[in-house]
């Protein structure tokens, strides 16, 4: 075993997932839903909670799993969640509902992302979560930096494509879509870019003030 699998198995096998989103990630996994990974979502519990996120938005809900971490992180923030699977819509408003997550906390929009996003409020998210309709992540990314305020941050999981983006010989739309969406932000002057390797990936894109 390479030090590189040594460590994401220790990291993998050493993140405890909270009961509420151990069931609602077993609830997802039965529906085909394709959850964020607990070493994912671990992360983006610690961003919520590092821009004291009061308010927050996903693109795919992961049937409920990745909205709970984000709100384990930023208990006081509202979010929003857009998915066009209604199944998976009510599995995360029945896992917000078994977390008892208050009514108030979460609000539901059922729809294509291109169709939502475009009527959504720009500059007024604190963090916006892309997980969703991997084909089109560049243009979500693009509604995710405007919709993000300045200092804002927009997540983007799966963004290493299971390993194919290292690959050179790998050329499907997806993986160079992710490709060119690591290559381009990093080299963005709107935005602070990194990605992390834990989990399946996460690019991190921190939206910059414009003087």
């Amino acid at each position: 075993m390479s030090e590189n699998d040594a460590n994401a198995r220790f990291l993998r096998e050493s993140i405890v997932e909270p009961s509420s989103i151990a069931r609602a990630r077993a609830h997802a996994v039965e529906l085909g839903a394709a959850p964020v990974s607990a070493a994912v979502g671990s992360q983006l519990a610690v961003l919520a909670a590092a821009t004291n996120a009061r308010s927050i938005v996903e693109i795919g809900t992961g049937a409920g799993v990745s909205g709970l971490w984000l709100l384990r992180g930023a208990p006081q923030a509202v979010l929003t969640s857009i998915d066009n699977e209604p199944e998976h819509l009510a599995a995360a408003r029945q896992a917000f509902a078994d977390a008892r997550v208050p009514a108030t906390r979460a609000r539901f929009i059922s729809g294509r992302a291109a169709d939502v996003l475009p009527r959504m409020n720009e500059s007024s998210y604190d963090v916006v979560l892309v997980d969703a309709d991997a084909d089109n992540v560049i243009e979500y990314v693009e509604h995710g930096l405007r919709l993000a305020r300045a200092g804002g941050i927009v997540l983007v999981p799966r963004v290493l494509a299971g390993g194919r983006v290292a690959d050179p010989v790998q050329r499907d739309a997806v993986t160079s879509a992710y490709r060119s969406l690591i290559q381009e932000t990093q080299e963005s002057a709107a935005v602070l870019a990194t990605v992390s390797t834990s989990g399946e990936g996460l690019l991190q894109l921190i939206r910059i003030a414009q003087a």
